[in-house]
């Protein structure tokens, strides 16, 4: 039986400032800060809703992190522009080492996709980006109407891809989603993306920790 490797979405697979460019026209030198301002309130929104238990897909919380983050930063942009940028994050790309390393990953374990994501829309990311073929599943949270760290969609992942927590790997680049797996048995891999990327300083530390995704390959040996 081979290991799972369970490739979190947005952030790790998928660059959730890919709209940079797009933004620029649109905000000008305001676009890094408009970008960044939009995820995280789009993290902090799944995070309430999963406490609260009032679950809504994470589109929402993106749509209504967009309303937010224009009227926080008196942006005014129009009806039509949020909706082309809503469309466009469906289109984000995936980062650069993301392709040739689940390509050489593929050959000894199974992947699977596993995000916070709705899987339609997930679907589409995956598909735009080039790398669907990779996944022998995509697992998502509005399965279980809840978001990760929640302990439920771990076990979710676990009954779905039916491996024991041992030998399934959640590979993230953001440290909840690390600290919430490994809270749950899995093996896991931080992808360290920048330099500036900090771990949460908890007495819970992940398996390995790697720069990009093509040091996965030796770290998971």
């Amino acid at each position: 039986m081979k290991s799972v490797l369970a490739f979190d979405v947005y952030g790790t697979l998928i660059d959730t400032h890919g709209l940079l460019a797009d933004l620029a026209l649109l905000v000008g030198d305001k676009a890094e800060l408009f970008s960044h301002t939009w995820r995280n309130k789009q993290l902090e929104y799944s995070f309430r809703r999963g406490l609260m238990r009032r679950y809504q897909p994470f589109s929402l919380c993106t749509a209504q992190a967009l309303t937010f983050t224009c009227q926080q930063l008196q942006i005014a942009l129009s009806n039509e522009q949020q909706q082309t940028l809503l469309t466009k994050y469906l289109r984000l790309p995936a980062f650069t080492d993301v392709q040739p390393a689940l390509k050489t990953l593929a050959e000894k374990y199974t992947l699977v996709a596993f995000s916070n994501g709705e899987k339609v829309a997930v679907d589409s990311l995956l598909l735009h980006a080039g790398i669907d073929g990779y996944f022998t599943n995509v697992i998502t949270a509005d399965a279980v109407s809840t978001f990760k760290p929640d302990p439920t969609i771990y076990q979710y992942l676990l009954h779905s891809v039916n491996c024991p927590a041992n030998r399934t790997w959640l590979i993230s680049s953001n440290p909840f989603d690390v600290i919430g797996a490994s809270e749950c048995g899995l093996q896991t891999a931080w992808v360290k993306r920048s330099p500036q990327m900090v771990f949460d300083p908890w007495d819970i530390q992940p398996t390995v920790e790697v720069s990009h995704l093509g040091e996965l390959g030796i770290a998971l040996k």
